[in-house]
């Protein structure tokens, strides 16, 4: 049966379903959600919530400015996680090939070797320690040649300022995606005290080659307090981390994660770095270039499979890890690494499998981190419906946060004591939850609750108590 004809019967009741809602929906909103808004001084018309039946045959049961289109924030993830796992099924996986250009000759590779980013979003320093044994176990501990770096699966065009979006160019979360993503760009910083030399040692995941690195910090007196700021941390040199601080003795081992100054430079100098922690040399050039044409892979290092990307992205709100699966849909879809591309294919997935009509979304990188990005709550819900129905529901179900146990919810338990599954978002003018609750009767509702304004990240109360209201169903 062509896929357009599988997709009749079970659109068919979602659309109709979420199109009766306005008609017969519960408008007033539950009582004590209005309190909480209330208390939060937070206004009716900012926020917009849906509570409809997972499988799609009721009418809403509340729909609140639900056809609105807002920012809403992470929770643009789900589509993102949703349509690749859609598209591209559970198990697809990223393959970063590594080429040996030349011969190997007691321990030397008299040539180069090239490694080619694909965009898999966890090459973590784990991985590529992994990656870089696998090239050792080859025979090769010398390069004397290059060794050559090729980003272009992704073009250029993916690359942000990291300052541009909050100001925070030190914040991993502010990671611009790229086809060779090491460690999200950032580097762990471990201090741990040495009272009797007076002094704080300091440890680097990875070490960045060419980059100076003070292995010890003066210890000062004082509370732990802010500890991050005593040590008065220069960044400004690409090149070189300065302390000009202390490190606060009353603190015990701290540990610091920050994105590194020069992103592009980052997966040269991490796999520099490591490289010669790991016992291997290079006689040439630390490079970026493109793999010569023809040559074949010495072998393929291949990343975990979609759903368990989907799963960290989703559980912990990786913007970065997001963006790189956004636009893997638009290689795999439009033999494009942009985000015009990925834009395109998501456009068209979903008008032939959720739908058509006003509540098209607007998409920007795919992972919420965006002033522009818009979907309805009415919108947001039909896939959340579409979903449920769907064979890669568990993978999708799995990977959210589970209110009270996990992720970005572990602190946040239903008073009910009911049970949830629910993306967060949260942006400084935009705030929310969006997924499935488990009603006490036995059937599950999806939920989209998404508050925009200068107020948003007051709704909190509010939206805790509509996820209490839906699951306290019978």
């Amino acid at each position: 049966m062509p896929f357009a004809t599988r997709l009749i019967p079970s659109l068919f009741i979602c659309l109709a379903a979420l199109a009766s809602a306005s008609a017969f929906a519960q408008q007033a909103l539950p009582t004590e959600v209005e309190a909480a808004l209330a208390r939060a001084k937070v206004s009716r018309d900012t926020v917009t919530m849906l509570v409809a039946d997972a499988d799609g045959i009721r009418p809403a049961r509340l729909a609140w400015r639900s056809q609105v289109p807002v920012n809403p924030a992470s929770m643009m993830k789900l589509v993102t996680t949703y349509a690749a796992l859609d598209l591209l099924g559970p198990a697809y996986s990223w393959s970063t090939p590594v080429y040996v250009e030349g011969t190997v000759s007691n321990g030397v590779l008299n040539g180069n070797l090239y490694i080619k980013g694909q965009g898999d979003p966890k090459l973590v320093l784990e991985r590529v320690w992994l990656m870089l044994r696998h090239v050792q176990g080859l025979g090769i501990t010398t390069v004397s040649g290059d060794i050559v770096v090729d980003r272009s699966a992704f073009e250029n065009t993916v690359e942000n300022d990291p300052s541009a979006f909050d100001g925070e160019p030190l914040r991993p979360y502010n990671a611009s995606p790229d086809a060779l993503l090491i460690n999200f760009k950032s580097v762990n910083m471990t201090f741990a005290p040495d009272r009797a030399a007076q002094i704080a040692r300091v440890s680097y995941e990875p070490p960045l080659a060419s980059v100076a690195m003070p292995a010890t910090v003066p210890l000062s007196p004082g509370e732990c307090g802010d500890w991050r700021t005593a040590l008065k941390t220069d960044f400004s040199d690409v090149n070189r981390i300065r302390f000009n601080g202390g490190f606060p003795a009353a603190c015990g081992e701290k540990s610091w994660a920050v994105a590194y100054g020069d992103p592009r430079t980052y997966s040269l100098r991490a796999l520099g770095g490591m490289w010669a922690e790991m016992g291997g040399r290079v006689g040439g050039q630390m490079r970026e270039g493109r793999v010569p044409a023809g040559l074949k892979p010495a072998f393929e290092f291949e990343s975990p499979p979609l759903a368990e990307v989907v799963r960290d992205i989703n559980k912990y709100s990786n913007n970065v890890m997001a963006q790189q699966v956004f636009l893997t849909i638009g290689v795999t879809q439009k033999n494009r690494g942009n985000f015009e591309a990925s834009r395109s294919a998501l456009g068209q997935w979903w008008r032939e499998r959720i739908g058509t009509g006003e509540a098209q979304p607007v998409f920007e990188n795919g992972s919420g981190r965006s002033r522009d990005e818009r979907i309805s709550a009415a919108a947001l819900g039909k896939m959340l419906q579409v979903a449920w129905r769907s064979p890669v529901m568990p993978e999708l179900m799995s990977s959210l946060p589970a209110s009270g146990v996990d992720g970005t919810l572990k602190k946040r338990a239903l008073r009910s004591g009911g049970a949830a599954h629910l993306k967060t978002g949260t942006l400084r003018d935009a705030s929310g939850v969006a997924g499935y609750v488990h009603g006490a009767s036995g059937r599950r509702y999806v939920l989209v609750a998404i508050a925009n304004g200068e107020n948003a990240g007051a709704t909190r109360a509010a939206f805790d108590a509509l996820v209490d209201w839906a699951a306290q169903d019978n």
